[in-house]
């Protein structure tokens, strides 16, 4: 077990390193000049070329690539010319905003996919089936930025019932004191009612948006592999033995079952906590999906290259962890 730890956290690492290698060197061949960024569009050759120099844009993109690596390791992760700070800072204030809204999206797509499996699967009944199944489908092939939109018209335009693109709280609620950076769990660790109920309100909608593509993907995957396990012989002992189908399923048939489905979730949960793009800008979420947006739009790539790193390793070290975990939670895999 030790030895296939050290193996895949040695694969981790060349991972990380190779998508480093490939972003760093993709966003040197687009076109356009960062530089550019600093000195203005109607700058003259010589004050572009200076400031090339300054940057080290100058020399060889093999050495350019060690200079940024060596800082990024230190904590220098650069400076965003476009917000006028270090990166760590601008990431540091837009980070937990997105994994807030991944968090909680997760988690909603994980307990409604476990649950609406078990009801799909334990006992057939054509009607329940087919609406997870449609409800699955109708989540695979809706753009999230499209369901977005349709549920701000309904819900916040049309219905009133709960708030628009405002961000993570109304305009007139203050933050919480930041201990988590949660808004929801800071306002109730301060006893602030209040700010937590609207905290809530403003991710309901993002939240559902964000969780209905992950949550049809697993309530598929989830439901195929029920339906696999109840056919296996230890499911008639079980409920031989007195136990009722419901309690069969979800103590005996849904572990089973769930370990093809951790590899998914963890996949999941990487995708979510590192940000989406289109959702973020629908909310006007002030999250990393939306900096990264204006980022690439005005050649920031400090701040591309940054996140394109984290992102990797958010997938990678997820996808550790959940190899890890199959060899605790299945001792076959240990075995082997």
């Amino acid at each position: 077990m030790l030895r296939t730890v050290i193996n895949k956290l040695v694969g981790s690492v060349a991972a990380i390193f190779g998508a480093s290698i490939i972003s760093f060197v993709f966003l040197r061949v687009l076109p356009g000049n960062p530089a550019r960024l600093i000195v203005g569009p109607l700058a003259p050759a010589s004050s572009l070329l200076s400031v090339e120099k300054q940057m080290g844009l100058d020399q060889p993109v093999i050495v350019q690539y060690g200079r940024y690596m060596t800082s990024f390791l230190r904590g220098d992760w650069g400076f965003s010319y476009g917000a006028g700070v270090p990166v760590t800072t601008e990431m540091a204030s837009r980070l937990p905003a997105s994994l807030e809204l991944g968090f909680y999206a997760f988690l909603l797509a994980f307990v409604a996919a476990v649950i609406c499996a078990l009801l799909a699967t334990y006992r057939y009944r054509p009607v329940t089936d087919g609406v997870v199944r449609g409800t699955a489908f109708f989540g695979l092939s809706v753009p999230p930025f499209w369901f977005g939109l349709l549920a701000l018209l309904l819900f916040f335009a049309t219905w009133g019932i709960l708030p628009g693109p405002e961000g993570r709280l109304s305009t007139s609620t203050t933050p919480p004191p930041s201990i988590t950076h949660f808004y929801t769990i800071d306002a109730l660790l301060h006893g602030q009612l209040s700010t937590f109920v609207d905290a809530v309100r403003h991710l309901i909608l993002p939240a559902i948006t964000l969780g209905l593509a992950p949550f049809s993907y697993l309530v598929r995957l989830l439901r195929a592999n029920l339906l696999d396990v109840s056919r296996e012989p230890f499911i008639i002992v079980v409920r031989s033995k007195g136990i009722g189908r419901f309690l069969a399923f979800a103590r005996h048939a849904l572990p089973n079952a769930f370990l093809p489905t951790l590899t998914a979730a963890g996949l999941v949960l990487a995708q979510l906590l590192s940000g989406s793009v289109l959702v973020e800008k629908v909310f006007n979420w002030p999250g990393v999906g939306a900096l990264v947006t204006d980022s690439i739009l005005r050649q920031d790539n400090a701040i591309v290259q940054t996140f394109i790193l984290l992102s990797a390793t958010a997938y990678v070290v997820v996808n550790l962890v959940v190899d890890i975990l199959y060899g605790v939670i299945d001792p076959r895999v240990r075995i082997s």
